[in-house]
């Protein structure tokens, strides 16, 4: 006698896929606390309620949020000798995907240059205003070229 079993498959998630969804809830995270000056601790508590939280990869979304939020003030000081305004006078959102990006291009050699870049631009085009994702991709092309300058000249 055989038992016939429906087996489901499941589909893992790509790792470009989690990255992605991480780096969309740091944003979501840095904007909270930019905007609300919030703890860490709390930032990363309400994450973890974000129905999302799950098709993330947690180890990535944990070290990009600490390494943007505990640089901080490179990444503003990077970031605002390549814009044409003052740091504040940036959308939260724009600065956000900005600190989130140059973090990426600074720190994270075994992200490619475009890739964090072309991030950044995804986010600006899901989360930021109408046409900011260029302004965002001007800036992150500024970084590249003066974060890597051999592997943004190949």
């Amino acid at each position: 006698m055989t038992i016939d079993a429906e087996v489901k498959v499941v589909k893992k998630p790509k790792v470009s896929q989690n990255r992605r969804k991480s780096r969309e809830l740091v944003l979501k995270a840095v904007y909270r606390s930019m905007i609300n000056a919030s703890e860490l601790k709390q930032v990363i508590l309400d994450a973890k309620e974000d129905p999302e939280y799950i098709k993330a990869d947690e180890a990535y979304f944990k070290q990009l949020l600490d390494g943007v939020i505990g640089k901080t003030s490179e990444l503003d000081s990077q970031i605002s000798t390549f814009i044409d305004r003052k740091i504040e006078e940036l959308s939260p959102v724009e600065h956000a995907i900005l600190r989130i990006s140059s973090y990426e291009l600074m720190f994270d050699a075994s992200i490619p240059y475009r890739v964090a870049i072309n991030e950044g631009v995804e986010l600006a085009k899901l989360y930021g205003g109408v046409d900011g994702h260029k302004y965002i991709n001007g800036v992150l092309d500024k970084v590249a070229a003066s974060a890597r300058p051999q592997e943004f000249r190949k």
